[in-house]
């Protein structure tokens, strides 16, 4: 059974933040200003992000629970369309707001609405994507009429400066000869953003304006070939395995090791992530649906930073599969990096944009480095 997208949702928390307004917001570590953020900045190329926060008081605004109702609450598939109407909720997040219950279930409840089947997906950029092909599937297979699927991110809190680890002053001087530095624990809070977005997923198009058919979405793994590279809540081993938080003799010994920070493993994402994403599983997607560039008529990238941007066109390019720059499409330079709501937010903006035209082809790529997952999923506007 076909499958539409047939409405896109976004929620940005508060008034955009400006690069020279970040470190205000989160604060400094150890009362120092930062020597790293501008070069980072000038790397990443974001120039406002949004932060759940409120900058007068430092309070915290909006919860990720409260950030992904606001997104499904913006949607309208249809005249008279309310919470009540929806028959699966499927919510990807890499920041839940608690252990338990799932995230599902509290977003849930936040809508109201009545029962439904609720999925929640685990994971960092691509659990929106695993929530977004749950909700597929449930509607290809005739389990439910519609779906609503979200991916939403609460990175600020992770990136207070009462949060953050102690700045490593020798990789500070390296970060000019070294951009990919950029994504240890010292600098991720100059990355990472809040908001969420939601997709509303019908066996039908929508009555009147355009929808997205999804053709196909592939999500792989390639845990089996790489140790962790992007992780929270442990600490990496000599020998490449994680040591969670609850091994530690106490919670407070968790706590002083930093294993509740986001880490990345910069050597291991910057030699792989590309290769990965491109001869990996972009050459298998090729193969798999005889796909060819020139029918591509948008290319929507998720990533982290313009830094993989360069990168990432010339691996393209070096398998034969070159989409112009001018087919591209992404707001990281406004909307910041939300992590599985990126695309989501991405997706809404070109889709109320007015730019999409009958027939054309989206391929949209999602990379995950926590082991390094990656997916794409092609969509037909009708």
């Amino acid at each position: 059974m076909s499958v539409y997208i047939t409405d896109l949702a976004a929620f940005l928390p508060n008034q955009p933040v400006s690069n020279q307004q970040m470190e205000e917001i989160l604060g400094m570590v150890n009362q120092l200003p930062s020597r790293t953020r501008r070069i980072i900045l000038r790397n990443n190329k974001i120039t406002t992000r949004y932060y759940a926060i409120d900058p007068a008081t430092g309070q915290t605004t909006h919860t990720n629970v409260q950030l992904t109702a606001a997104a499904i609450k913006g949607l309208t598939p249809y005249p008279g369309f309310s919470t009540a109407d929806i028959e699966c909720l499927s919510c990807g997040t890499s920041s839940p707001d608690q252990l338990m219950p799932g995230h599902a279930p509290m977003v849930h409840a936040a809508i109201g609405g009545g029962p439904c089947d609720v999925l929640s997906a685990a994971g960092i950029c691509t659990s929106g994507m695993s929530a977004l092909r749950y909700a597929w599937m449930n509607v290809a297979l005739g389990l439910t009429a519609n779906a609503v699927a979200t991916g939403s991110e609460i990175a600020s809190s992770f990136m207070r400066a009462r949060l953050s680890g102690d700045v490593d002053q020798d990789k500070v001087e390296l970060l000019e000869k070294q951009p990919a530095l950029s994504f240890e624990a010292d600098f991720l809070r100059w990355m990472l953003s809040d908001g969420a977005g939601a997709a509303f997923l019908s066996n039908r198009p929508a009555p009147a304006g355009p929808s997205l058919q999804i053709e196909w979405i592939d999500l792989l793994s390639f845990a089996d070939e790489y140790p962790p590279c992007m992780f929270a809540g442990a600490e990496k081993q000599a020998d490449g395995s994680l040591r969670g938080w609850r091994e530690y003799p106490s919670l407070a010994d968790a706590v002083a090791a930093q294993s509740f920070l986001i880490k990345q493993d910069v050597k291991l994402l910057n030699d792989n992530i590309i290769s990965v994403a491109v001869e990996k599983m972009l050459t298998r997607i090729i193969q798999k649906y005889r796909l060819k560039a020139e029918e591509i008529d948008w290319f929507l990238p998720h990533y982290s930073s313009d830094f993989f941007r360069a990168a990432l066109a010339a691996r393209m390019a070096a398998i034969d599969f070159t989409i112009p720059l001018e087919r591209w499409f992404t707001n990281l330079g406004n909307k910041g990096n939300t992590g599985s709501a990126s695309i989501y937010i991405i997706l809404e903006e070109l889709f109320h944009s007015g730019k999409l035209q009958k027939g054309e082809k989206l391929l949209c790529f999602i990379p995950e480095s926590g082991r390094f997952s990656m997916c794409y999923m092609l969509l037909t506007v009708v």
